[in-house]
This record gives C-alpha cells, structure tokens and sequence, in this order.
C-alpha cells in the first residue's frame, strides 16, 4: 500500500474526530453555519495532532471498514463533545427554571419580534460559564482530551467501548441535580413572592394581579440574580471541576 495513501487514510480518520469534537463541542462550535474559522481551527488542531502522535494504518482498508472506521471516530468525538453538554446541563437547567419563574421565558415561546427562540436568563448564565471556562483554559482540558482520546482509543477500531451509556447517564443526573441545587436560592425567592400575590390578591381583589405580579416577578428575580451572584464563582468552579471528572472519565471508558 502506498505510503501516501496510508498516511491520507489515517489523516481523515483524524480528521473526522477533531471535526466532530469541535462542531460538537458549544464552546468550539457555537455558531451559525460551518464558518471559515471552524475549517482553519479543525484543520490547524488536526495537523498539529496528526504531527505529534499520528499513526498510519498499518494494512490496506477496504472502503466498507473504513466507512466502520469512520463511524467509530464519530462516536468517539460526538462521545467527548456530549461530556460539555451534559455539564452545560446545570446552567441550562438553573436559567429555565429562574427564566420560568420570572415569566421571561415567554420571550422563547412567544416572541413576535424575531420569531426566535431567545431564553434570556439561560444566555446570562452560559454566557457567565463560557467565560469563566475560558478564564481557567478549559479550552485547553478539550484540545488535551481530544489528543489523550488518540492514545487511549487509537484510530483504526470498529467496536465501542462498555460503559460510555451508563456513565453519559450518571453525569446527566448529577448534572440536573446540580442545576436545581444552582437555581435553588433564587427560586425560593420567587416561590415567595407567588405566595406574597397570591395573599394580596385575596386581601385586595381590586388589584391588577396580572400585571403587578409579573413586574414583581422580574424585580424580584434580577435582585435576586444580583444578590446571589457572589455564589456564582464558587458554583462555576464546581461545573468545571466536574468538567474535568467528566473528560477523565471519557478517556477512562474510551481506554476499556
């Protein structure tokens, strides 16, 4: 077998799994469109890679396995990119529960402006993660990963690893706990405020509940947002720490 073609196979099974990292990954990949900048990122990590630690294939691949090839890299990536996600499950989770709280998520339901799907208090707090995470080089954690997942899961493989269900499931619980535990404070606030309308909506029947109740409810929240945003540098570090435990554990799982 040719040297070159070898050396294009092994490339494009890199390739395939630097691609679907960074397109999969919301701080890599966020975007509108397959922009030129995620080509030239994908490219550059990709060749520095291959570069330092590239293997090449040592036998002839027919097209079928290396279609099976192809696919096992995308498991890998779509498996290490979902690790993120499942911890921006806990922003997430904290920003819908306050935004509903609060009556802002009507904005995503119904907002005859744009048409768009815009949950505000959800896009503070990521926007607050993203920053923290590049903050503490959290892009590096993924750009390290994804070079650790080479040695751990070496191109070439068709099977997939045990365990990649059961521990996606055990993160994604943690991670949905993490989240009330996050919006807990801010939303007991609120939770009182509902029971302080719905009593003056008893005493004072005359009043506009509606209308006081939900100005009430977005003061009451953005105070609360502000009073309580000392707690958020300590929470934001558990997220990241559990983010790193996440990847480890990727690899652990990817290495069997």
């Amino acid at each position: 077998m040719p040297i070159s073609l070898a050396l294009i196979e092994s490339f494009g099974l890199y390739l395939v799994r630097t691609s679907v990292l960074i397109l999969g990954t919301p701080l890599l990949g966020t975007g509108s469109g397959f922009s030129s900048y995620k080509i030239a990122l994908i490219m550059a990590v990709t060749v520095v890679i291959f570069l330092s630690t590239g293997e090449v294939l040592p036998q002839q691949v027919e097209i079928m396995e290396y279609g099976m090839m192809c696919f096992h890299e995308v498991v890998v990536g779509v498996f290490l990119a979902f690790s993120m996600q499942i911890v921006l499950v806990a922003v997430r989770t904290a920003g819908e529960i306050i935004g509903t709280e609060m009556a802002f998520n009507m904005a995503s339901i119904v907002n005859p402006g744009t048409g768009i799907n815009t949950p505000l208090i959800t896009q503070v707090y990521e926007a607050v993660f993203f920053l923290g995470l590049l903050s503490v080089n959290g892009h590096h954690w993924l750009i390290r990963s994804l070079g650790n997942s080479f040695d751990r899961a070496p191109i070439g493989g068709i099977g997939l690893k045990d365990g990649m269900v059961g521990m996606v499931t055990e993160l994604f619980s943690r991670m949905f706990s993490a989240g009330l535990v996050f919006a807990g404070p801010v939303v007991a606030l609120l939770v009182l405020i509902s029971v302080a309308i719905g009593l003056l909506s008893r005493v004072v029947p005359q009043v506009n509940v509606m209308e006081v109740g939900f100005n009430l409810r977005v003061i009451t929240g953005l105070l609360a947002i502000f009073i309580f945003s000392p707690y958020l540098g300590p929470a934001m570090d558990t997220l990241y720490a559990e983010l790193m435990t996440a990847l480890n554990n990727c690899l652990d799982v990817l290495g069997g």
